[in-house]
């Protein structure tokens, strides 16, 4: 995010990062990704952390408000942290989980107030991408590895189930249903009411095919597996010859389409991934997928524009992502 979050400050991070030994004598912010806050930290002991601020009234993990998202949160930290400590998946072993470093108390995640939670990472130097961007074949061979040790993983028995549904149908619902009358909260409420009137059939007309994609896939009974929810290009980082997953708030259990969708590019790659996995993968359940992603989007940048703003970098960025989705499930 390149905006500050409101309500705490680089003292306020600093003090908080004393919970895991940190005693940070530089904090810089890091105006990197889209949802969280973050900034790097340098201790007196010469370790370098990542640190990571996440604004809970922006989680989705529930779609039940704060305490929801916070509860979702940690037991993904937590799934994480299981990876990296029972099953030998850790960065510092040579694996692929960036996971975040327990505090002193053997906490994952820590709140801070009602509103934020804190997560503490080792700090590796790499190259990530950004979403949207395109893999080489080769990237997503690569990637499409990770995927199926991932998915090979026993999962922990405090790993959450990620239901298909959409994680709040009815606030979308209600958005959409609001858009005759004006939208005050800033300066993109009356254009994105606007565009969702222009787009409305379109949209509702998805809605409709991600529920029959959706009745679809539960009919089927395919195993659950251990997927980490957003394995796009911003969330690899590649660190001298090596793969790790970023970001790990979003894993949980369901079908591994739910990770495919990002990743494979074509019949080549699913068939790399059935003869990795032993799993053919369900193209009604990458189509599900990839439209409950988008359908997501549209909730969250609803929620955001109706509710009171300003004008924004951040949120400049959000009103792009947000038109280019409604155009594309409209067409």
């Amino acid at each position: 995010m390149k905006d500050q979050p409101e309500g705490i400050d680089a003292s306020g991070v600093r003090q908080a990062l004393l919970a895991w030994g940190i005693d940070a004598v530089d904090l810089a912010y890091a105006p990197v990704g889209f949802g969280d806050y973050h900034w790097t930290a340098d201790d007196t002991a010469g370790r370098r952390w990542f640190v990571t601020l996440s604004d809970l009234a922006d989680k989705n993990h529930c779609g039940m408000g704060a305490d929801a998202a916070w509860q979702g949160l940690r037991r993904a930290m937590d799934t994480a942290a299981q990876l990296r400590d029972r099953d030998g998946l850790g960065f510092e072993d040579g694996g692929f989980v960036l996971a975040p470093a327990s505090s002193a108390d053997g906490e994952s995640v820590r709140r801070l107030g009602e509103r934020y939670a804190l997560s503490v990472f080792p700090y590796v130097a790499g190259r990530s991408g950004d979403f949207g961007q395109h893999l080489t074949p080769e990237e997503r061979a690569r990637t499409l590895r990770t995927l199926a040790a991932l998915h090979a993983v026993r999962p922990p028995v405090v790993t959450r189930v990620i239901p298909p549904e959409l994680s709040a149908r009815e606030r979308l619902e209600a958005n959409l249903n609001a858009v005759n009358r004006p939208w005050s909260g800033g300066p993109w409420s009356e254009p994105a009411r606007e565009a969702a009137v222009r787009h409305a059939a379109g949209l509702r007309g998805r809605l409709d095919a991600f529920d029959a994609l959706r009745a679809d896939v539960a009919g089927r009974g395919a195993a659950l597996v251990v997927t980490h929810g957003e394995p796009h290009p911003g969330n690899l980082l590649w660190h001298e010859g090596r793969q790790l997953l970023l970001d790990w708030d979003t894993v949980g259990l369901a079908v591994p389409e739910r990770d495919l969708w990002l990743v494979a590019d074509g019949p080549d790659d699913l068939a790399r991934y059935e003869e990795l996995a032993g799993r053919k993968p369900d193209p009604s359940a990458l189509a599900l997928y990839r439209l409950r992603w988008d359908l997501e989007d549209v909730d969250a940048f609803l929620g955001w524009f109706r509710s009171p703003h300003a004008a924004t970098p951040d949120l400049e960025q959000a009103w792009n992502g947000f038109l280019d989705t409604v155009r594309r499930l409209a067409a």
